[in-house]
């Protein structure tokens, strides 16, 4: 019997997209999906809505009235994604978003129970100034602002006087599946490695100097989601996650060159924002070719450009490691883990599966 109604905002995003999937089949469970365009993922109830639009919101009531949990996965980000992260527009566009999801399902959702938000490591700083590692949970609010603290102040203020508890998770770099988020390193490695090779030309390193950094694959997220749903060690608790092993992308490239049957050759750092566009006559050809989905490459990258040359860091110098702590997560119950590898292999033949990328 379904006694538990979980509500994915940001449903055609990575997180948002995987917790569908996990969800849509737990005993138990129902799953409803929010946002503008419809998922791909089946079996799950969509809801359209505008989150600047709160009446796109309310005009679901009779659905949101039946809501138990809250996953909040939806994001707004501007063209510049990295200048964006500093820029008032973008705070108060993401707070309003927030505000506009969370009044009218707390309007009619009388059994309400659980509201999970996302932050990551800029939560830390990490964007203002280099990261101290390993960042702590328990460490003081980060001295810059930030749309995560007019979420969190906003969800806290709301929850007074209320029955209903709530989880912060802090993500580092997100492995999944989506069509265009402005924060997808697979989709965007997935894609230059797969130019490459129809290029015929060796598929080399785009970075510079390594960054030792860590990742979560969107599956880990959702089983923690799980596990939180009414769990009373996370009740109001704030959580790092990751795969829980170290990420240095130069490390990993030999092993993404052999899953895709490209020569690596030597590394050649450039900006995949200034050489990637110009690659869009190239993806049409290849999509007649092999048959994809009609996406152009703009719409299936998004900024996603921007987010890979900030990971690999081709003009960059030494930074110090960009490394969370987990042990609070681990202390509190949940010990979920993932490797790397066998995380960008999964998404990597999602992705050949969904027909945005090619089977040679």
């Amino acid at each position: 019997m379904t006694d538990r109604t979980l509500l994915v905002v940001g449903a055609t995003g990575l997180l948002g997209r995987a917790a569908l999937v996990h969800f849509k089949n737990l005993p138990g469970w129902r799953v409803l999906g929010m946002s503008r365009r419809a998922s791909d993922v089946d079996g799950v109830t969509h809801l359209a809505a505008d989150l600047m639009d709160r009446t796109s919101v309310e005009r679901h009531g009779d659905a949101l009235s039946t809501v138990t949990h809250v996953l909040y996965t939806a994001l707004f980000e501007m063209e510049d994604l990295v200048g964006g992260w500093r820029h008032g527009e973008q705070m108060q566009t993401n707070l309003v978003m927030f505000q506009n999801l969370l009044g009218p399902v707390e309007a009619v959702a009388d059994g309400l129970a659980h509201i999970s938000i996302l932050q990551g490591t800029k939560a830390y700083g990490i964007h203002v100034e280099p990261m101290r590692a390993p960042a702590r949970e328990r460490w003081p609010r980060h001295d810059h602002e930030n749309f995560y603290w007019l979420q969190e102040d906003h969800l806290k203020a709301r929850q007074q006087g209320n029955s209903w508890t709530y989880a912060i998770w802090r993500p580092q770099a997100v492995f999944g599946h989506a069509l265009g988020s402005p924060m997808n390193l697979v989709g965007a490695v997935a894609t230059y490695a797969s130019i490459c090779r129809e290029q015929g030309v060796p598929c080399r390193y785009p970075g510079g100097v390594p960054i030792i950094t860590e990742a979560t694959d969107a599956r880990l997220v959702a089983r923690a989601i799980e596990w939180a749903a009414d769990n009373e060690a996370a009740t109001n608790q704030t959580f790092n996650i990751t795969n829980g092993e170290a990420l240095i992308w130069p490390n990993l490239w030999p092993w993404i060159c052999d899953y895709f049957g490209v020569e690596q050759g030597d590394a050649a750092p450039q900006l995949l924002t200034e050489t990637m566009p110009a690659m869009e006559p190239l993806w049409a050809e290849m999509v007649r070719k092999y048959d994809l989905l009609p996406h152009s490459l703009a719409t299936l990258i998004g900024s996603s450009w921007q987010f890979l040359d900030r990971a690999t860091r081709p003009n960059g110098t030494t930074v110090p490691p960009s490394l969370v702590s987990t042990i609070k997560l681990r202390q509190a119950g949940f010990a979920g883990c993932l490797d790397n590898e066998e995380s960008l292999r999964y998404w990597f033949s999602e992705m050949r599966d969904a027909r945005v990328l090619p089977r040679w």
